[in-house]
């Protein structure tokens, strides 16, 4: 059984499933679902559409590179069937399997890592403008530290036109 890859969204194509275009040069394309054949046929760019593996690759929201991704590489040589080798091979790929899987997950937790930082710094500046609602207004006089520092500005205002008295 072969399982081809779909052109604009990189997922897989299980036999009887997906359009095949075949362009006049003979290349020939595999699309998964209607909604990859009409993109491709608006001819948008796979890199530029948020919901393709390309965007996703390209944005760092998924691995690139891992040593993993060797494994599935098309090979056009057939190999003579032995008993051993195909079951060694099943076996491997379960633990290809799952080493990906632990890496794919490592790379989503160091990838959300930045956003959690960033969510804990507007926490903390937000807390800071609003410590009056958090804290009693006494606590605030007593602790100084609590509280930002008052600047006192002097705001002169010079007589004009506009700030005089109406006259009637």
């Amino acid at each position: 059984m072969r399982l081809e890859k779909c052109w604009f969204c990189s997922s897989t194509v299980y036999p009887g499933h997906g359009i095949q275009f075949v362009r006049n040069d003979a290349k020939i394309f595999h699309f998964c679902r209607s909604k990859c054949h009409k993109n491709s046929k608006m001819k948008r760019n796979p890199r530029k559409v948020k919901w393709t593996k390309a965007y996703r690759r390209l944005h760092g929201k998924d691995m690139t590179q891992d040593s993993t991704f060797e494994f599935e590489r098309k090979r056009n040589r057939p190999e003579r069937y032995d008993r051993n080798l195909a079951e060694n091979t099943l076996k491997a790929i379960k633990k290809i399997d799952k080493i990906r899987s632990d890496r794919a997950s490592d790379h989503i937790k160091n990838r959300l890592k930045t956003g959690k930082v960033q969510r804990q710094k507007e926490a903390m500046k937000q807390l800071e403008l609003g410590i009056h609602l958090v804290k009693a207004p006494l606590a605030l006089a007593q602790d100084s530290s609590l509280c930002l520092p008052k600047i006192k500005v002097n705001v002169s205002q010079a007589q004009t036109e506009e700030n005089q008295p109406m006259e009637e």
